[in-house]
């Protein structure tokens, strides 16, 4: 009975920090593209309100070789927040996108989602949300767009049922700014990540870090966050599921590719 405890508890670390899921696959330094630029191949979509695998109102879909967040077949937003999510896990990677937001925000969606979306790391399994779930467990980089004329960064830190270390001190805010410049209009942005398992997670714009954390981990205080930290024998995460979001602005993706990195 004491060689099967301990042999669940070894699988439930196992899982709370997952192995690169391309590590025999590919080199170190070499980028695999997550988007083929031709359909959503390995991508799964969960919206809120809808069983996963669910396409609601063709929300996500691939055209002119970009990957598109749109709303036209909706009548209100009625926060139907959804989630791409891609098949498989990571954990020590450098993930690049290029975004861009366009047209008007959906009708009835929240003024704080104006030219708002985001990347979700180290996030739980869409099997395991809930039908009216909002968002993912996860460590989300938040994307945001200026309004033409005020002052708004993007790659910022938010933390749906997580928390991180700022400082050698636990962080406990929802949401913090880092430190960009504003990207006003439909320009395209370049965004990257870098992320390090359990130790450190880098937001990048323009080559330069514009934010920085440590030690992602679940936040007991949220029931469901508290409920996989008991499954997985642990709360701290040092990897997970990968996913973009439909927060209720039409936006694009013309590039998603992620790298492996070797364990330290």
């Amino acid at each position: 009975m004491k060689r099967l405890s301990v042999c669940l508890t070894l699988f439930f670390v196992a899982s709370a920090f997952p192995t690169n899921s391309f590590a025999q696959a590919t080199e170190e330094g070499e980028w695999i593209q997550l988007f083929n630029g031709k359909n959503l191949d390995g991508w799964t979509p969960k919206i809120r309100f809808h069983k996963l695998g669910e396409n609601y109102a063709d929300t996500f879909r691939v055209e002119d070789g970009l990957l598109k967040v749109g709303y036209e077949n909706y009548d209100q937003f009625g926060e139907t927040f959804g989630h791409l999510f891609y098949k498989n896990s990571f954990s020590n990677y450098r993930m690049r996108v290029e975004y861009r937001f366009v047209d008007d925000q959906c009708e009835g969606g929240p003024g704080w989602a104006l030219r708002n979306s985001g990347i979700m790391v180290h996030g739980e399994k869409p099997e395991d949300m809930a039908k009216d779930q909002d968002f993912p467990v996860s460590i989300e980089v938040q994307l945001l767009g200026g309004d033409g004329k005020n002052k708004r960064t993007t790659s910022n830190l938010c933390t749906p049922g997580t928390n991180v270390e700022m400082d050698g001190k636990l962080f406990k805010p929802h949401c913090t700014k880092s430190s960009s410049k504003t990207y006003h209009g439909p320009k395209w942005v370049t965004a990257e990540i870098e992320v390090r398992g359990n130790e450190v997670i880098k937001h990048l714009l323009d080559g330069e870090v514009v934010l920085q954390y440590t030690k992602p981990q679940l936040d007991d205080r949220d029931a469901h966050a508290k409920e996989l930290a008991e499954k997985a024998g642990t709360k701290m995460l040092g990897g997970g599921t990968i996913s973009l979001q439909s927060e209720s602005h039409p936006v694009h993706f013309r590039k998603v590719e992620l790298m492996i990195l070797d364990d330290k």
